[in-house]
C-alpha cells in the first residue's frame, strides 16, 4: 500500500480526492467532505473503489508537481517506450462533482492502462453499470456516476477497464461526474475548457496573496491546501480530507477529521489575514458565528461543514483500515466532550477579526457576551482538554490559559473597541485565572508549566502560553517550559503532544510526533531569542513535506514517514505562522495585518 505521503490532493471547494504516486485515486467523498465515500481503497478493502490510470508497464511516477499557484496535479512517467503525463484536477464546482484526468503523450509511444472500480458507501455498495455512447453510466440508490472518454472501455471482474496507447502530442481525456441518481445526466464537460478555467481560477486566487520572503512558496502551497479544505457554500474548513488514517500504524487511534474544529478558528484567521485573504477570513468568521449560535452551554468543539451538531461515531467493520489500522470510523464522539479552551479560541478569533473584516459595528457582540457569561461560571471545571482525552476529566493548564484569553479579549472589546460590557469584572476574572494557573499549573521543582494541575506530565500546548499573551516569550518560566519540553517531550528534535504511552487518554499504544506542536516550538524558540535554533527546526519540518508540499498530522521519526489524516489543516496553519514569524521582522509589510490587529486597527485588504 502507498504511504500517506505518497498522496496529493485535488478538489473543487466542495469535496476532494487523493491521488497516489502510482496514478490511482484512492479516496473521494461525494458530494461533499463528510458524505459517504465513492472511493475508499485507502482504507484497504478488496472491494473498495479506486481509479487507476498509469502506464501499462506499471511503476511509480518519475516526477510529480502542482502547476504553480494551482491545485492542478501533473504526474509524469518515463518508460522504455516514451514519456507520458497525466493531469488531474477538479473544475470549479457547479451543480455536480467532476474529476478530470487528461493523458498526454510527451515522447515516444506509451501503452496506458485504466481501471475504474466505482463503489459507494465506503466500498459497501457496487453500482449497476451500463455502457453508452459517451462511456459508462453507474447507478446505486441515490448515487449516479458517469465516465466520459474517447478511449475504449470494457467491463471486467466488476471493474471498468481501458487499454490504449498515447503518442507524442496525443491527449486522451477522462471525465468522471457524480450526480444524484434522480436527476438527468448533467451537461458534458469539455476537458480542455475545464482545465483552462481551473487554471485561471487558482492563478487568480493565488495572485491575491501577500506572502513574501524566502518561505513564500511554502506559505503559498499551504494556503492553497487550506483553500482546498474549504467548503465554499458555508466557508467552513475541515481539519483534513480523510478519516481513519492512523496515528500509529496498526493501532486504534484512527479518527474522522472531516469536520470543522472551533480550535482552528484563531489559527485559521491569523494565517489568512497575515497574507491578505480577508474574504476567506470573513467567510470563516460567518461560519463560526452560525455554528456557535444558540445556548452557550451547548457549545461543541467541532461541527459539520454546514454547522450541523450531530456527528455520531460509527465503526465500519467491512473495511480493514489503512495497513490494518482498525477500526475505521465515521463521525467523531469527541464532539460531545467538554473542552473549555474552545470558548477562549472562539472569543480570541472573533476579537482578531473585529478590526480586520468588519465593515460596521460588531453585531455578534451579544453572542460573545453570552459565551463569556457562561464561561464565567464554568471555567473552574475539569474538562477533557484540547487533545480530546477520553479518560477522566482534569484541570488542564491550557484550558485555564484559554479561559484567561477569553476574559482578556472581552476586556479589550470594551476598552479598545468601545463595546458595552462589565470590563472591570472580566479583568478581575482574568487576574484570578492568571493567578490560579501560576499557582497550580507551574511546577517550581521542574521549572516548567505542566499538563494539568498538580501533575508532572508535560504537554506541547504549554508552548502556546507566550503566543496568546499569557506571559512574555522571554519570561524565565516560559524558557523553563521550552527547555523541559525539548528535554523530555521530543523525539529526534520534534515535539510529541504528550507522553501517550502510559497516559490516561483512554487509548492504548503510542503515536508519532505532532507536526503542529513542532511548529509551536519554532515560534516559542524565536520569541525567546533563539532564532538560529528556530530556523534550523523550521527547515527540518519543511523537509518532512511530501514531494508536492503536503503535511499530514504526524511524523514517525523512526520509520521516517507521515502519520494521521491528510492533508492536515492544523499542520499547514502552523507552518504559515512560523514562516511569517521567522522570515520577516516587525517592520515588514507582510506582518502589517497582525500588528494592526494587536493594536486594534482595521486591516485593508480584499
Amino acid at each position: 500500500m502507498a504511504k500517506i505521503e505518497d498522496y496529493a490532493i485535488v478538489g473543487d471547494l466542495h469535496t476532494a480526492a487523493l491521488i497516489g504516486t502510482d496514478g490511482s485515486i484512492d479516496w473521494l467523498c461525494l458530494p461533499h467532505f463528510d458524505s459517504p465515500a465513492c472511493f475508499a481503497a485507502l482504507l484497504d478493502s478488496p472491494e473498495a473503489g479506486r481509479w487507476l490510470l498509469a502506464p501499462a508497464s506499471g511503476g511509480a511516477c518519475t516526477t510529480r508537481r502542482y502547476r504553480p499557484g494551482t491545485l492542478i496535479l501533473e504526474t509524469e512517467w518515463e518508460t522504455a517506450e516514451g514519456r507520458v503525463r497525466v493531469t488531474d484536477f477538479m473544475p470549479p464546482r457547479d451543480e455536480v462533482v467532476d474529476i478530470v484526468r487528461i493523458v498526454e503523450g510527451l515522447r515516444g509511444s506509451v501503452r496506458m492502462h485504466g481501471e475504474l472500480a466505482l463503489r459507494f458507501d465506503y466500498g459497501q455498495v457496487v453500482p449497476w453499470v451500463r455502457r453508452d455512447k459517451q462511456g459508462i453510466r453507474a447507478v446505486a440508490g441515490p448515487d449516479a456516476a458517469y465516465l466520459a472518454t474517447r478511449a475504449p472501455v470494457r467491463g471486467e471482474d466488476m471493474h471498468t477497464v481501458s487499454d490504449f496507447t498515447v503518442r507524442a502530442g496525443d491527449r486522451m481525456p477522462f471525465v468522471l461526474t457524480w450526480t444524484p441518481s434522480h436527476l438527468p445526466r448533467p451537461r458534458a464537460v469539455n476537458p480542455e475548457t475545464a482545465l483552462h478555467d481551473t487554471d485561471e481560477f487558482w492563478t487568480e486566487w493565488s495572485g491575491r496573496s501577500q506572502a513574501a520572503g524566502p518561505y513564500k512558496d511554502a506559505i503559498q502551497r499551504s494556503l492553497i491546501t487550506l483553500k482546498a479544505l474549504t467548503y465554499a457554500p458555508t466557508g467552513g474548513i475541515v481539519a483534513a480530507a480523510t478519516t481513519s488514517l492512523p496515528e500509529q500504524i496498526g493501532g486504534p487511534r484512527n479518527w474522522d477529521y472531516r469536520f470543522c474544529w472551533l480550535r482552528d478558528a484563531t489559527l485559521t484567521l491569523q494565517s489568512l489575514l497575515a497574507v491578505g485573504y480577508t474574504d476567506e477570513a470573513a467567510a470563516w468568521r460567518e461560519w463560526l458565528l452560525r455554528a456557535v449560535a444558540g445556548d452557550p452551554a451547548e457549545l461543541q468543539i467541532m461541527y459539520g461543514i454546514t454547522g450541523k451538531r450531530r456527528l455520531p461515531e460509527t465503526e465500519l467493520p467491512w473495511l480493514a483500515g489503512y495497513e490494518g489500522s482498525s477500526p475505521v470510523r465515521t463521525g467523531n464522539a469527541a464532539a460531545g466532550q467538554l473542552q473549555l479552551d474552545v470558548w477562549g479560541e472562539v472569543l480570541d478569533g472573533l476579537s482578531l477579526t473585529r478590526n480586520a473584516v468588519l465593515r460596521a459595528t460588531d453585531d455578534s457582540w451579544d453572542l460573545q457576551i453570552a459565551l463569556m457569561e457562561h464561561l464565567e461560571g464554568a471555567w473552574d471545571q475539569p474538562d477533557n482538554g484540547l487533545w480530546e482525552m477520553r479518560g477522566q476529566r482534569r484541570h488542564f493548564t491550557h484550558s485555564k490559559v484559554m479561559a484567561w484569553v477569553a476574559a482578556d479579549r472581552m476586556v479589550a472589546g470594551v476598552r479598545a473597541s468601545g463595546l458595552p460590557g462589565p470590563a472591570d469584572r472580566w479583568a478581575a476574572l482574568a487576574a484570578t485565572i492568571h493567578a490560579e494557573v501560576m499557582t497550580h499549573g507551574f511546577n517550581t521543582e521542574m521549572n516548567s508549566f505542566v499538563q494539568s494541575y498538580g501533575g508532572t506530565a508535560l504537554d506541547a500546548s504549554l508552548l502556546l502560553i507566550p503566543r496568546v499573551g499569557f506571559l512574555p516569550p522571554d519570561d524565565d518560566r516560559v524558557i523553563g517550559t521550552i527547555e523541559a519540553i525539548q528535554r523530555d517531550l521530543t523525539q529526534d528534535g520534534f515535539v510529541l503532544r504528550y507522553q501517550s504511552q502510559g497516559s490516561d487518554d483512554g487509548m492504548p499504544g503510542g503515536e508519532g510526533v505532532f507536526l503542529a506542536c513542532s511548529f509551536w516550538l519554532v515560534n516559542a524558540l524565536h520569541g525567546a531569542g533563539r532564532r538560529d535554533e528556530a530556523v534550523t527546526l523550521f527547515e527540518r519540518l519543511l523537509s518532512l513535506r511530501n514531494d508536492v508540499g503536503l503535511l499530514s498530522e504526524q511524523w514517525d521519526p523512526r520509520a521516517k514517514r507521515q502519520l494521521g489524516n491528510t492533508p492536515q489543516a492544523f499542520s499547514h496553519f502552523a507552518l504559515i505562522r512560523s514562516a511569517i514569524q521567522l522570515q520577516q521582522d516587525e517592520s515588514h509589510p507582510s506582518n502589517a495585518p497582525i500588528r494592526a490587529l494587536r493594536r486594534g486597527r482595521r486591516v485593508k485588504g480584499r
